[in-house]
C-alpha cells in the first residue's frame, strides 16, 4: 500500500468519524453579517477580559499571604 492511498483512506475515516460535516461554513449569513456578528463576540470578548483584569487588579492589594519579611 502506498503512502497516498493510506492518506485517503485514513481521510475518509475521519470524515466518518466526524459525521460528514466536512468544511462547509453555510450558516445562512453573509459575509458581511459574519464580520458584524465576529466583531461583536470579539468585542464581549476583550470588554469580560477587561473586566476579569480590573476585578482582578481590585483584589490584590498587596496584604495577602507573601513572604515580605526578608532581611
Amino acid at each position: 500500500m502506498t503512502r497516498g492511498s493510506q492518506r485517503e483512506r485514513d481521510r475518509e475515516r475521519a470524515q466518518a468519524r466526524a459525521g460528514g460535516k466536512g468544511k462547509t461554513k453555510d450558516d445562512g449569513l453573509t459575509p458581511e453579517q459574519r464580520r458584524e456578528r465576529d466583531a461583536k463576540a470579539l468585542q464581549e470578548k476583550a470588554a469580560k477580559k477587561a473586566a476579569q483584569a480590573a476585578g482582578a487588579a481590585a483584589t490584590s492589594g498587596g496584604g495577602g499571604k507573601g513572604n515580605n519579611n526578608k532581611k
